[in-house]
């Protein structure tokens, strides 16, 4: 007999390699059922739709990817420390994905529309948690004078996420790091700029 938990994690994790290698229209639930080896029966016992399974794959690879992302956040100490590590997160992210297919906040934000307004809703949703941790890291960095005061929270968040997600995608079109390197070290200037 089996695991309906673990059944679940396999579904969600051949299931977030199909969505985000082939994508999540390109991605049928007979690629699943062959991916995982369960039919769609079972499939559908765990998920109740195509629409909710591309859903709480999205949250599963986001999750994965964050996991990550927070330790190497947590390693460091001072806030110009913790938005370095970001910055070197997603340096290494073409060499080194967490996720295999690249980043899934900008594969579904390529390919969501107005025909998929769940899944956009869902990706908009682990946007403003991505840009709510650079905000707190921003506040936390002013609350300890680390940085500087007057600075615009939300607009360094969104030159922060917009620059590195462009650059992701520049870098995986090229096939190397240089767009990413670039970013990067524009990035880590312009926080040189905002520090005390």
């Amino acid at each position: 007999m089996r695991n309906p938990e673990i059944t679940k994690e396999k579904i969600l994790k051949q299931s977030g390699h199909l969505f985000n290698t082939q994508g999540y229209k390109a991605t049928s639930i007979s690629d699943i059922t062959k991916a995982t080896g369960f039919t769609k029966g079972a499939i559908y016992r765990h998920f109740e739709s195509k629409a909710v399974l591309e859903m709480e794959t999205l949250s599963h690879l986001s999750i994965q990817m964050f996991s990550y992302l927070r330790s190497k956040i947590k390693e460091e100490k001072t806030a110009p420390e913790k938005l370095r590590a970001i910055f070197q997160f997603f340096e290494t992210y073409i060499s080194k994905p967490p996720v295999k297919g690249g980043c899934p906040l900008l594969n579904v934000a390529i390919e969501v529309d107005d025909a998929h307004p769940a899944l956009r809703k869902r990706a908009v949703t682990i946007l403003d948690v991505f840009r709510d941790s650079i905000v707190t890291i921003l506040s936390n960095g002013i609350k300890h004078n680390q940085l500087k005061p007057d600075i615009d929270k939300e607009y360094y968040a969104t030159l922060v996420i917009a620059s590195l997600e462009g650059a992701i995608m520049m870098s995986k079109l090229r096939g190397n790091d240089d767009d990413i390197m670039r970013v990067t070290k524009h990035l880590d200037k312009t926080l040189s700029e905002i520090e005390l």
